[in-house]
C-alpha cells in the first residue's frame, strides 16, 4: 500500500479509522458503507492504492478479479446472491466517485432499478 494514500480508505487500511469489516485478506478488505444506498451495501477495496479505474493496468487484473470473486462470496454470505445484487465501480466526478481509491460497491437486499443514474 502506498504511503501517499491519504484517502479515507487509506486511513481505514492503516487502522487509523474504524470500519465494520466483513472480509479481509492479503489483497483486499470489505466493509459496510457508512451511507448505505441499499439494505446491503458493502465496499470492496484493494490494499494497493489505485486512484481510479482509469489508472488500472494489466498488472492489476489479478487484484480486480479477486475483488469480484470476494464480492460474489460476500453476496452469498449476506444472503443476497439468489435474489440478485449489483456490483458498481464509480469513476471520477461525473461517474460519482468521491473517494479516489478504487472500490467495488456490492448493493443488494432490494430490487435495483434501471437505468441507475
Amino acid at each position: 500500500m502506498s504511503e501517499q494514500n491519504d484517502t479515507i480508505f487509506g486511513r481505514i487500511l492503516r487502522g487509523e479509522l474504524p470500519a465494520n469489516r466483513v472480509w479481509e485478506d492479503e489483497h483486499c478488505i470489505a466493509f459496510r458503507d457508512i451511507n448505505p444506498a441499499a439494505p446491503t451495501h458493502i465496499l470492496v477495496i484493494p490494499r494497493e492504492h489505485i486512484p481510479t479505474i482509469n489508472d488500472v493496468t494489466d498488472e492489476h487484473r489479478l487484484v480486480l478479479g479477486h475483488m469480484i470473486t470476494v464480492a460474489a462470496r460476500i453476496a452469498r454470505e449476506q444472503g443476497i446472491a439468489d435474489d440478485g445484487y449489483r456490483l458498481v465501480f464509480n469513476t471520477n466526478q461525473d461517474g460519482g466517485q468521491t473517494v479516489y481509491h478504487i472500490h467495488l460497491h456490492i448493493l443488494g437486499g432490494r430490487r435495483m432499478s434501471w437505468p441507475p443514474g
